[in-house]
């Protein structure tokens, strides 16, 4: 069943979410977040970076704009900010 990625406490897995989508899609697609326990504790980041995907999303919900996160925080690119929030919109607004 594509999309369906529930875990047991109800609230969705982005991960398992994110490998229905590729089979639904057959897409095959490398994440820009990673979340490693060696790095930050697990804290998903952009991959190959220290940078909380978290602090993106703090920064955009603070009304701040994409160019003054990247300003500062430069290891993260553009692109892997603008695929960080689609991936979050392809997980929020997967059929359910």
């Amino acid at each position: 069943m594509p999309f369906a990625s529930k875990t047991s406490s109800g609230f969705f897995d982005a991960t398992a979410a994110l490998l229905d989508w590729e089979q639904e899609t057959a897409m095959p697609h490398e994440s820009v977040i990673a979340s490693d326990p060696e790095i930050m504790g697990g804290t998903p980041c952009f991959r190959g970076t220290r940078v909380p995907v978290d602090s993106l999303i703090d920064y955009l919900e603070a009304g701040d704009t994409l160019d003054e996160f990247l300003d500062n925080f430069p290891s993260v690119s553009r692109a892997a900010a603008i695929a960080a929030l689609e991936e979050a919109k392809v997980i929020l607004t997967a059929r359910r």
